[in-house]
């Protein structure tokens, strides 16, 4: 875009300064863009957030309830960045897609009962946050879908129906199958209307869309029904159903939105296939986790967010033509 190829032309005098300034492994050759200081908005939902002690320890003072942690990816990649980037982030756990495009937001911390109390509960509403880009914005990577999906909820219902069923059956595909098809539309048209209004508040941005890792394995026998680290009371069968029918799908909307709009899409899918809630090295906990102990109600762990921050960086360097 205009605004980031003319400050990496302007910075380009500076090559013969900044030769011998140490840099990042990253920036080999690319020395005079570390100065750039691309202002770098990060838009997202918990995924993006990190929100759960698996992913680090939250570090606004006061909290605001969106429960954003050091170690998730837009913190791993902003240090790893330094100053290349200029982060403002306003993931917040929780948050649907307009939630990010245009309304505000009541973050809920780790009030998830019956899992867990959150002492600070209730916490004031957060700004849409797409309200912090601007004009000014070079950067923007955003994660989100999987709340107005509803993926929570569902999660929940799979875990209530599949009690007593000693892992027979598809209680909740059985239950919830028929919803699932409007609540992909609902993911696709609102994401659509987000990129759009990214582009309108940011016309000169590069946009970066970060997909979803993989959560349910492609084997669902490594799954053991009834271990709370994994997917506790959820069916094998269910568990085949939410990575064909609903995640899966779901990440395939993500894509093909950011495609329509010339967005670059990050494909966490892909690189996590062996590291799923049930597998020994895993990148996302499942219902709760061993380490530090717990609710995770499935999320990337600090492995996970490394992996994300692996895959976002070239696609950032990539964006704002620094190789």
């Amino acid at each position: 875009m205009a605004n980031v190829r003319t400050r990496l032309a302007v910075l380009g005098s500076a090559a013969a300064v900044t030769a011998g300034v140490c840099t990042p492994a990253f920036f080999a050759g690319a020395a005079p863009a570390v100065l750039a200081g691309f202002d770098w908005v990060a838009l997202g939902d918990s995924y993006t957030a990190g929100v759960v002690p698996a992913a680090g320890e939250t570090f606004e003072v006061p909290r605001d309830g969106c429960d954003r942690t050091d170690l998730a990816y837009p913190q791993v990649v902003d240090r790893e960045l330094g100053s290349l980037v200029d982060l403002t982030n306003v993931s917040c756990g929780a948050a649907t897609v307009e939630d990010v495009a245009a309304t505000p937001q009541n973050p809920i911390g780790r009030h998830l009962p019956p899992f867990s109390e959150d002492p600070d509960h209730p916490f004031a509403p957060v700004p849409p946050q797409s309200s912090a880009v601007g004009s000014a914005t070079d950067l923007i990577t955003v994660g989100a879908g999987g709340d107005t999906l509803g993926f929570a909820q569902v999660l929940v219902t799979c875990l209530r129906l599949g009690e007593g069923s000693g892992g027979a059956g598809t209680p909740c595909r059985d239950e919830l199958a028929d919803s699932v098809p409007a609540r992909l539309a609902e993911v696709r048209e609102d994401f659509h209307g987000l990129l759009d209004t990214l582009r309108q508040r940011a016309p000169s941005a590069e946009v970066v869309v970060v997909g979803y890792p993989t959560i349910v394995p492609a084997d669902t026998a490594k799954c053991r029904y009834g271990d709370r680290e994994q997917f506790a009371s959820i069916t094998p069968g269910d568990l085949g159903w939410l990575r064909d029918e609903v995640l899966e799908p779901l990440n395939a909307e993500i894509e093909r939105a950011a495609g329509d709009h010339g967005d670059v899409f990050v494909d966490l899918h892909s690189p996590s296939r062996d590291h799923s809630a049930c597998d020994s090295t895993k990148w996302v906990e499942g219902v709760f986790a061993r380490s530090p102990q717990g609710a995770a109600l499935v999320h990337p762990n600090a492995r996970g967010h490394r992996n994300a921050a692996n895959q976002v960086i070239p696609a950032i360097l990539d964006s704002l033509g620094v190789s």
